[in-house]
């Protein structure tokens, strides 16, 4: 089903962000670039699962967290 496809890239999406975040954390000199890219991968996951809220509808019992 297209939205869980969607919600499964929007899960590695939010995935991406996380090890950025931890990245930015590691390495002072860039943090800064690193938080800002971070915010913007997690915003672009967000996106994708309100696209899928509004527009489409996951299989039942969907959880992106487990996928």
């Amino acid at each position: 089903m297209p939205a869980n496809e969607i919600l499964q890239e929007a899960t590695k999406l939010h995935k991406v962000s996380d090890s950025l975040d931890v990245l930015a954390q590691q390495h002072a000199p860039i943090s800064e670039a690193l938080s800002i890219l971070s915010g913007s991968v997690r915003n672009s996951a967000t996106l994708l699962e309100v696209v899928v809220a509004l527009k489409l509808r996951p299989a039942p019992g969907f959880d992106p967290a487990i996928n």
